[in-house]
Formats: C-alpha cells, sequence, structure tokens
C-alpha cells in the first residue's frame, strides 16, 4: 500500500463514516455494467432507438447517483469491545456486529483512481459466509490501514498501539518476487489466454453477427493473398498458417506476462505475528491479511512448464473461500507463493505447518492394478472417438483409437507417481504426471470423511478416501485418497475416523 501517516486506531464507541468521496466509487462499481451495453448502442444502434436507451441510461445513472449518496449519509461503524458494529439503511435500518474471532480474512485494495484520492476499499471476511461480512467502499487510507491493525490484534487497542510504535506494518518477510520472477510466471500461466477467451465469447454476444465473419474474411484475404503473391504453393500456404499459429500464440503469451506484471508487482509476503499478509499490484494495489490457524488446506502445483523452468506455485484455501453464489465466487484466497522454486516452497511450508514435516519422506503407493482402473476411462473415450470418426469419414476414423497409447502413457505414469501420506498431524495426497499436484492438510481440520467404492472399484478390489475440510476453493483439486487397495484404505479410513472425532477441529 502507498505509504501514509499512521492513524490512530477507532477509539471504542466512536462511529465514523465513510471517506466523503465513497458515494463516487460506489456509483463508479455500479456503472461498470453499463459501459460495454452502452458503447454498442453509441456504435451500432440506429438513432431513435440510441435515444431512447440513451435517456434510459440517463435516468438509470441519476438513480444510481441517488442510492450511493444515501448510502454515505446512512453508513456508519464503530468498535466497541472485541466487536465491530456497522450501522446502515435510512427507511430500512440495520445493525450489525461482526466479532474480531469470527474474521477469517482482511482485504485492502486500490485501483489507480483510490490511490489518486489516498483512499481504500476494506473487505471483512468470515466462515461460510456467501459475502463479504463488511465492504467498506471507501475508507481514507490511514483509517484503513489502522483498522486492519485493530482487527489483526483482535481489538486489543493497546497492542495496536504498541505495535504502531515499534515497528508498524513491518513484519517478516517469507517472500518478494523480482520482475524476473513475474516475467517466467507471465510465461507460465494461461491468464491471458484466459482473459483473450473471455473477452471473444462477450463480444461474440454483443458484437453484430457477421462482425467476426467479415473479420475472418479480411484475415484470410491479406495472408493467403500475401503468400500467393510469392507462387510458393502448398509449403508456402502451411508455413504461412503455422506462422499465423505462432504469432497469435507469442501475443497471447506477452499478454500473460503484461497482466502478470500488473497482479504481482510488489509481490510480497510477511510474516505478522500468526497472521500472514500479501501484498501485491501495480496500478492497482491489493493486501490481503490471513490468520495462519484459518487455513484449511494447502495446495503446490507443478505444470509442464512448471518443470520448464524448475517452479511451483502454493496456494492456500481458507474457511469462507469456497466457491457459491454472487459475490463470493470472486473471493480468492492469498496466494502464498504464484511462483517459486521447490525448495523455496519446502521451506516456506515447513515453516508454517507447526512442526510437520514437509516434504514427506514415506509416501504410500496406490493399489498396483491402478493404472488398469485408470485406463478405463482412456479406453472408453477412444473408443467413442473412433466410432464417431467412422462415421463421418469411413475406416479413416480408426486412427481416433491412436488416443490409446497415450492413455496408457498416462495412466501408467499417473499411477507411478501417485501416493499418499498420513502422520500424527498432516494427511497429504500427490497426484498426476503431465500436470502435478500436491494437496495436503492438518488432520485438526477435517470435517467430514467417506470412504467410496464405485462398481469398477470394488471389480479391481480397491477404494477411496474423500476427505473434506472448510472452504475448500472451487479451482483447487479435491483432497481424496484414490484407488487405494481396500483393506488399506478401511484400516485408513478407522484410524482418521477416531482422530477426527477424538481432535477438536480448529477453523
Amino acid at each position: 500500500m502507498t505509504t501514509t501517516p499512521e492513524a490512530p486506531p477507532p477509539a471504542a464507541g466512536e462511529e465514523r463514516r465513510l471517506h466523503p468521496w465513497s458515494w463516487l466509487f460506489v456509483l463508479i462499481g455500479s456503472l461498470r455494467q453499463f459501459l460495454l451495453p452502452l458503447a454498442v448502442v453509441v456504435v451500432y444502434g440506429g438513432r431513435r432507438e440510441e435515444s431512447y436507451q440513451l435517456a434510459i441510461a440517463g435516468v438509470a445513472v441519476v438513480a444510481l447517483a441517488v442510492v450511493s449518496i444515501w448510502r454515505y449519509f446512512t453508513y456508519r461503524y464503530r468498535i466497541d469491545g472485541d466487536s465491530l458494529f456497522i450501522r446502515s439503511g435510512l427507511l430500512e435500518r440495520s445493525l450489525r456486529q461482526v466479532p474480531f474471532s469470527r474474521i477469517h480474512n482482511v482485504e485492502l485494495r486500490q485501483t489507480l483512481l483510490h490511490r489518486l484520492f489516498g483512499v481504500a476499499e476494506v473487505k471483512l471476511e468470515s466462515a461460510g459466509g456467501t459475502k463479504p461480512e463488511a465492504q467498506m467502499r471507501v475508507l481514507r487510507l490511514d483509517d484503513a490501514l489502522a483498522l486492519e491493525r485493530l482487527i489483526r490484534h483482535r481489538g486489543r487497542t493497546a497492542d495496536v498501539a504498541h505495535a504502531d510504535a515499534d515497528a508498524p506494518d513491518a513484519g517478516e518477510t517469507l517472500l518478494a518476487l523480482s520482475t524476473g520472477e513475474i516475467v517466467r510466471l507471465g510465461l507460465i500461466s494461461n491468464r491471458g489466454m484466459i482473459v483473450v477467451g473471455a473477452a471473444f465469447a462477450v463480444s461474440w454476444q454483443v458484437l453484430p453477427e457477421d462482425a467476426y465473419k467479415h473479420a475472418f474474411n479480411l484475415v484470410r484475404r491479406e495472408a493467403f493473398g500475401y503468400v500467393e503473391h510469392f507462387n510458393g504453393g502448398w509449403p508456402s500456404t502451411a508455413l504461412a498458417v503455422a506462422g499465423v499459429v505462432l504469432l497469435a500464440l507469442a501475443l497471447v503469451r506477452a499478454f500473460s506476462v503484461l497482466l502478470a506484471l500488473a497482479r504481482y508487482h510488489g509481490f510480497r509476503l510477511r510474516e505478522h505475528g500468526r497472521r500472514l499478509t500479501v501484498e501485491r499490484g501495480l496500478l492497482a494495489r491489493v493486501r490481503s491479511s490471513v490468520s495462519r490457524r484459518r487455513i484449511q488446506a494447502w495446495t503446490l502445483r507443478e505444470g509442464v512448464l512448471h518443470r520448464l523452468f524448475h517452479r511451483r506455485s502454493l496456494g492456500i484455501d481458507t474457511a469462507g473461500s469456497q466457491g457459491g453464489d454472487g459475490e463470493q465466487q470472486q473471493r480468492d484466497p492469498p496466494e502464498l507463493a504464484p511462483i517459486a522454486t521447490p525448495e523455496a516452497c519446502d521451506a516456506l511450508l515447513r515453516g508454517l505447518l507447526d512442526g510437520a514435516d514437509w516434504p514427506p519422506a514415506d509416501w504410500r503407493p496406490l493399489h498396483p492394478r491402478a493404472w488398469q482402473r485408470l485406463l478405463v476411462g482412456d479406453a472408453v473415450f477412444a473408443s467413442l472417438l473412433a466410432a464417431g470418426l467412422c462415421w463421418y469419414f469411413g475406416p479413416w476414423g480408426l486412427l481416433g483409437l491412436l488416443w490409446l497409447p497415450w492413455g496408457w502413457l498416462l495412466a501408467t505414469r499417473h499411477a507411478r507417481l501417485s501416493g499418499y501420506h498420513v502422520d500424527a498431524k498432516l494427511v497429504a495426497v500427490r497426484e498426476g504426471w503431465w500436470s502435478r499436484h500436491w494437496r495436503f492438510a492438518g488432520i485438526d481440520k477435517l470435517q467430514a470423511l467417506q470412504l467410496r467404492q464405485s462398481p469398477l472399484d470394488r471389480r479391481f478390489g480397491m477404494a477411496s478416501l474423500w476427505l473434506d475440510t472448510a472452504g475448500a476453493g472451487a479451482m483447487s483439486p479435491p483432497l481424496r485418497m484414490r484407488y487405494l487397495p481396500e483393506a488399506e484404505a478401511r484400516t485408513l479410513y478407522a484410524g482418521l475416523r477416531r482422530e477426527v472425532a477424538r481432535r477438536r477441529l480448529r477453523w
């Protein structure tokens, strides 16, 4: 966050308002959904239709402005004891109490406009909610930082004053990403492809039906006309197509690098006592703070490009970061290490897992016939693919069966490299070959256990153990011990069930 003079924490019982310009930021946020349709109306709409729609849009803007100003004048917050109280509403009034002990994540966000005005948006998240417990848009930056420090110390104003006097917001830096590391992250990630795909999908819906057709025909005429100018025949055409594809991939990858620089510039992971704070962003600065005891599960990822650069990524699940409806879908838990060497990830985990050994030395293997069980799905897919291709292309469709050797390679490598580990503190699973992940959680974080067997599992004499924690993210792989020998799975289930019943759930 931008450096700012220290501000004292709010006094107990003192009611405070949002920043005087908060209504403007609420209005801007509400108007974003109208920008693209309004632009399409201006460019492609008829004059009479355009005038009507612009008039309706103007009325909507005025209504939103009135609601935003209304929100500013009716929104109050205060600190009382160990809770935050929020009062809002004029006709329908509400008073909400948010205990500091229930707040799992504190997020401060500054867009470029926020930074120009010296303000920040504050989100307070707890477990199990479908939206943030409180979303303050916006506070003065020093007030936002003071509130964050107060929540970090659970409302103990004396501790906040002592921390501010000693070393405000210093903490211990656990990981910092250089520009070179962020460039590697951009080259590894597919964020650019995702953004381009989303933009294509949106534009397909709002642009005229023949817009893409005209653009495609124009590119095709220019490209093939350029090739025919050299009279190179089909080899030149093939090279031209390959060149266009490679150029498109290079541009998308460069876009991914730019997105990574914008998102992760100045990335720094700090430890403040028992809380972890992540700060990142070039234009929009974001700072998220989460208590270590609120972390429910961990995920290490390593794709093909990760291995090429000798890197991994480390993410976490917190109670309250699971997918859901509305705004909850956009809530992301802090990324502890978007990119780091395997050695750095292991060292980070050894310091954060409260005495648990990482990486485990003894990984238990899967059932000896696990690769056969994995190959069943690829065999069914190859058969359906070949049948569909034969229906369209005749005997040439049998080439679809060439998927079987690739499926066999995937199944055998996956089964050989996968495994699980259970000790007195930790349960861990590793899976994958082409794209690998390690998924693990403390035993005292487990909420439910299931022993599952499909008809194929019974045929192969194996079973799977499904483990649930609070806050499993929608993008996180499940914590499942799949394709274990049946007797071993039942023994493991019985032992973990006793441990989970005996221990107190820590979330």
